[in-house]
């Protein structure tokens, strides 16, 4: 036998060897084209999904859904599994069989991803997330959300590095950051200022503190009154942290960051399998930075250990831990003269920096379990927080009239509190007719614990207040701090129970509805140690939503919505019950407002609202008795966002957004006359981040952040002028493992005034800087 003999008989062996896997269409049989579509438990096309068709373990042909949620494959005659996953779902297969001169049609449903898979919804394009759970408590589409919805995604905090709740919202549409005094986390959404609408993982996260980034997945800003699933206040929105959980998925990480003005700081992401149902993960971080600001620094550090439990298919169990110590220089800024910021030098320090620190210990720890029974899904949610929180500062005032003095006070105060809350929904998707809905019914209960301790700083033993000249406001006259006649000690104890529900509703491919209801019992007891009294304030909270979403195509969404929430008399941090305010009736918020969600391409959306949100039922002060107070004040908030977020292009990715608001006093309250502009809230506010692909190892990234004039402080007396600022940075990959960027913040070394707390403390913000960052995997 020759070779050429030889090697024909080989190949002709192993086709018949072969010959038991292969379908019938080893003959030369035209092939079938298989369509199909991929849908959600709400009946709305699924874009992205991967569908496969395998022989025993081989893929075939694959294909993925558009925008529209359809597929095709072209294949053979012959028997196939066809598997279908998408992020956020379970995967689904079937078993098909295809014969000649047949196109079958196929349909699938993904539920919701089983409680055994690893659910992370990733950033579609780095800077996109396509459906979240926190709007709803289901995992729903953005675009079927009837609300405005930003969520700012790992990639864009990595890109730019990001550290703080402050980094975030430039790239937020609508919302502002305040000065929180300089030793807390604070926002201005939509006209309303609030230091304790934060939560995590959708559970309540409200004392006053600064949150770091280093453990999170996404942060997400739901815009509106969102009572029905996150409770009270929430007037003009909330924050939601979306923590990392251990998944199987082993992950090794560590990030390294220094650049001006002593900045260091390193992050470690140790992700690891233990078994198949354990795993272990570790996020920990450590910074240490000065400031540009004389004498300010900070040093903080935070550990944060998370256990994922399999105990079976249909349970999953996520124990979780955080630590976070926070130490740092408190700064109030400076002053203001003649309706504008002080014309000092940016690094300014006002008042004694040895003697004005911030001190945090937050200890919080989670367990979730997640479980399925039948079709419904159980989840239930624990969140136990401990927190410890002291600062002092120095406060500077009004500038005498000829600019030349200023005058200091200082305080110190200091808050213990210990929250524990527990949610539990119960998820069922449910048919009647051709109507499809998923049922959401669900209960929280939680209990607060309040300790408030404030004293004033006495300047030599005699004195609360200090005259220092505008030309060097440092100071290091000996302070003593006692209480004053009007400082707090108090104990407070807050008890909430609630129940809501609420029903998805999917009456054809083109409408679907949403309405809910949630009741809540919010009970409060003020003990006053400072005079023995005890004052309580119960409230009953009810809360409706209700939007309607129209696709007159599948990646457009056309929606409404309406929703409703409330603040009890106490304030969002319990601190100001009085004998007077005892008496008062929560201030409610209602929200109007109508938008469009279009997904321009599976990577790629596009959205904007137009809103109308009124605060109703705030304080005034009597026009016939100037010693009582009546609840005739209103606020109005009207205003329209834009965003756009994903990749434009192959190798071009975006985010941004555009912003305009008019909040205005609508009726005189207790701070000001009708037609008073709120304070820290821009007519106009724009930013746009770009992040173009050069080279396979080299990309390049520059923003724009833009904000018109606002004013400081309710009375419109101070303006801080408007600003432009430019940021860029460039990324290298030295390998496929270590990436080495480089960022340059304000470009263009503008000056300029990023908030206030007052009109008299004004931050600046940053100047030209650059920072340095290496990440590597392993």
């Amino acid at each position: 036998m020759n070779l050429r003999r030889s090697a024909t008989f080989l190949l002709v062996f192993a086709f018949w060897l072969d010959a038991p896997a292969r379908p019938a269409f080893a003959q030369a049989a035209p092939n079938a084209v298989v369509q199909g579509t991929v849908m959600d438990p709400m009946r709305a096309p699924v874009s992205g999904a991967v569908v496969t068709a395998t022989v025993t373990t081989a893929p075939v042909a694959s294909a993925q859904t558009g925008t529209d949620g359809r597929f095709s494959l072209d294949l053979p005659a012959g028997t196939y599994t066809v598997t279908v996953s998408a992020p956020g779902f379970a995967d689904v297969a079937e078993r098909i069989t295809v014969r000649e001169g047949q196109s079958p049609s196929l349909q699938f449903m993904l539920p919701i991803a089983a409680v055994r898979e690893a659910v992370s919804v990733t950033a579609a394009g780095g800077y996109r997330v396509p459906a979240i759970s926190s709007a709803t408590r289901t995992l729903t589409p953005l675009r079927d959300v009837p609300q405005s919805i930003s969520v700012v995604t790992q990639e864009l905090v990595r890109d730019q590095l990001m550290t703080s709740v402050a980094d975030v919202m430039r790239y937020v549409p609508g919302v502002t950051t305040h000065q929180g005094e300089n030793n807390r986390d604070q926002v201005i959404m939509r006209g309303n200022s609030s230091s304790s609408d934060f939560f995590v993982d959708g559970v309540r996260d409200d004392v006053q503190y600064y949150r770091d980034l280093y453990n999170l997945d996404r942060v997400e800003v739901l815009k509106g009154p969102n009572a029905l699933t996150f409770g009270r206040g929430g007037a003009g929105g909330v924050v939601n942290r979306v923590v990392k959980n251990a998944s199987f998925m082993p992950r090794r990480e560590i990030f390294l960051q220094g650049g001006q003005f002593g900045n260091t700081r390193v992050t470690t992401d140790i992700d690891q399998p233990l078994s198949s149902r354990v795993a272990l993960r570790v996020n920990g971080m450590f910074e240490n930075s000065d400031s540009f600001r004389d004498s300010v620094d900070l040093e903080r550090q935070a550990i944060n250990p998370t256990v994922t439990f399999l105990p079976s298919d249909r349970t999953r169990v996520t124990v979780g831990y955080e630590y976070l110590r926070d130490r740092r220089v408190a700064d109030r800024g400076i002053t203001s003269y003649q309706g504008r910021p002080a014309s000092v030098p940016i690094e300014t320090f006002f008042g004694d920096p040895s003697q004005s620190d911030v001190r945090l210990d937050v200890n919080l720890g989670s367990v979730n379990v997640d479980h399925r029974i039948g079709r419904a899904t159980v989840r239930n949610r624990t969140l136990i927080g401990d927190y410890g929180r002291f600062y002092q500062n120095f406060v500077p005032g009004a500038a005498t009239p000829d600019g030349t003095q200023v005058p200091l006070t200082a305080y110190n105060n200091a808050t213990d509190r210990t929250n524990v809350f527990n949610q539990t929904d119960v998820t069922v998707p449910l048919t009647t007719g051709p109507v499809h809905h998923v049922f959401l019914a669900g209960a929280e209960f939680g209990h607060q614990v309040t300790d408030n301790f404030r004293q004033s700083g006495f300047f030599n033993n005699t004195a609360t207040s200090l005259v220092v000249p505008m030309s060097n406001p440092t100071t290091s006259v000996p302070v003593t701090f006692r209480q004053n006649a009007t400082d707090a000690d108090n104990h407070v104890r807050t008890l909430v129970a609630a129940a809501f529900v609420q029903d998805q509703v999917q009456l054809s491919q083109y409408v679907q509805l949403l309405g809910g209801l949630r009741y809540d019992r919010f009970d409060l007891r003020y003990d006053n140690n400072r005079n023995g009294d005890t004052l309580a304030r119960p409230d009953d909270l009810v809360s409706p939503r209700a939007g309607v979403v129209v696709k007159p195509v599948e990646p457009v969404s056309l929606y409404g919505s309406y929703s409703v929430s409330y603040l009890p008399s106490s304030g969002d941090q319990f601190s100001s019950l009085t004998v007077i305010t005892q008496q008062v009736e929560p201030e409610k918020f209602t929200n109007y407002e109508v938008g469009v969600k279009w997904d321009l391409a599976p990577s790629l959306s596009f959205t904007t609202a137009v809103y109308r949100l009124d605060r109703t039922n705030t304080r005034s002060t009597d026009p016939n008795d100037p010693t009582r107070i009546i609840q005739t004040g209103s606020q109005r908030t009207n205003g329209f966002e834009a965003s756009l977020g994903g990749e434009i292009a192959r190798h071009w990715t975006i985010v941004g957004g555009y912003a305009y608001q008019d909040a205005f006093v609508s009726s005189a309250t207790v701070s000001a006359a009708a037609g008073a502009t709120v304070a820290q809230v821009p007519h106009h506010t724009f930013s746009l981040w770009n992040n173009y692909q050069i080279h396979p190892r080299l990309s390049a990234g520059l923003g724009l952040s833009q904000r018109s004039d606002m004013f400081a402080a309710i009375d419109n007396t101070v303006v801080l002028p408007g600003f432009l600022r430019a940021d860029a940075a460039a990324f290298f990959a030295l390998t496929r493992q270590v990436r080495l960027q480089l960022n340059v913040e304000n470009i263009t070394d503008k000056t300029y005034y990023v908030n206030a707390d007052n009109n008299t403390n004004v931050s600046p913000g940053y100047p030209r800087s650059v920072r340095v960052a290496l990440s590597t995997r392993f």
